[in-house]
Order: structure tokens, then C-alpha cells, then sequence
């Protein structure tokens, strides 16, 4: 469909937390396209329409190319496991960067599909911290706020950098 422009890092649309959908339509089905193909020219593996600057709680997930991309609308954990992971996590709105964040190791979460149909699934690896960066996003926390601040700005300073040196 369309590639739409990416908000970067520190757009203030990446903090804010976004709205919930309430209308499954044409709308919604044409959003998680432009999702997909925004995501896939990124090139990334999940996005939110909240990094597109729409404050809609719509995620976009293709862990695995072979396989149908994944849309979750609407997505709430309501468990996470105790025992942790660490992954390495970065961000298609601050491209080039990425650093360890420790989530939990398996969740549980519910979520409505494109036609509005209501569902309660478990995750563990890949997946699950994928969907725990993504609603975090959802809700206004920008991946890096997972980091203690030493590593946080050490991010920032090398995103910069970077930004710096593509002008």
C-alpha cells in the first residue's frame, strides 16, 4: 500500500501514550498495510502506528518472513513471567542503535484481531519481547527508557553521532 514516514527519535509522539481503536473497518485494515510495508521498507520486524505519528494501539509483528505478519489491536499484558531474558533491542525510529534489555521471559496477553474479534494468547522468546517493546511503545515508553541512564545516553550520544554523520 504506502510507506509512510517514520517518526524519529525524539519525536514527541514516541511518549506519548496511544489512543485505544474502537472501529474495525476499512480504515484499520488499510493502516496495518501501510504498517507492514513502512515496517518492511524500515527494514524492521515490529512496528506501532504510534512511530508512524497515529495515536492508535495498533502493532504490526513479522518475526519470521515465512510466516503471515501478526497484528495485534488493542494489546494489554495481564501476566509476565518472574524469570527474565536479556535481548539485544533497538527501534526503527532510531535506526542504527540497539542495546541488551531485560524483559520478562514469557507473558500473557490479550488483544483484538483486524475485525475486532477479542483473544488472550502466551508468548515466550523472540515473541514475547518483541510484544513487550512494542506495547511499551503503546504506552509511551520509548525502548531506551528500559536502560539505567548510563546506558541510555550512551545510546542517545552514538544515535546522534550517526544522525550527524548522514547529514
Amino acid at each position: 500500500m504506502t510507506i509512510r514516514p517514520i517518526m524519529k527519535f525524539p519525536h514527541p509522539a514516541l511518549r506519548s501514550p496511544a489512543q485505544p481503536v474502537a472501529e474495525f473497518g476499512d480504515e484499520l485494515h488499510l493502516l496495518s498495510e501501510d504498517l507492514l510495508d513502512t515496517m518492511r521498507n524500515a527494514p524492521g520486524i515490529g512496528i506501532t502506528a504510534p512511530h508512524i505519528g497515529i495515536s492508535s494501539r495498533l502493532v504490526a509483528l513479522e518475526i519470521d518472513r515465512a510466516r503471515m505478519p501478526d497484528f495485534y489491536v488493542n494489546p494489554v499484558i495481564e501476566w509476565s513471567s518472574p524469570e527474565l531474558v536479556r535481548h539485544e533491542e533497538g527501534s526503527v525510529s532510531m535506526p542504527g542503535v540497539s542495546d541488551e534489555v531485560e524483559r520478562p521471559a514469557a507473558i500473557r496477553f490479550r488483544y483484538q484481531d483486524l475485525s475486532g474479534m477479542s483473544r488472550t494468547e502466551e508468548a515466550s522468546g523472540l515473541l514475547a519481547v518483541c510484544l513487550q517493546h512494542e506495547i511499551d511503545q503503546l504506552d509511551g515508553v520509548f525502548w531506551i527508557y528500559r536502560l539505567s541512564k548510563l546506558r541510555r545516553d550512551r545510546v542517545v550520544k552514538r544515535y546522534e553521532k550517526l544522525q550527524r554523520a548522514h547529514l
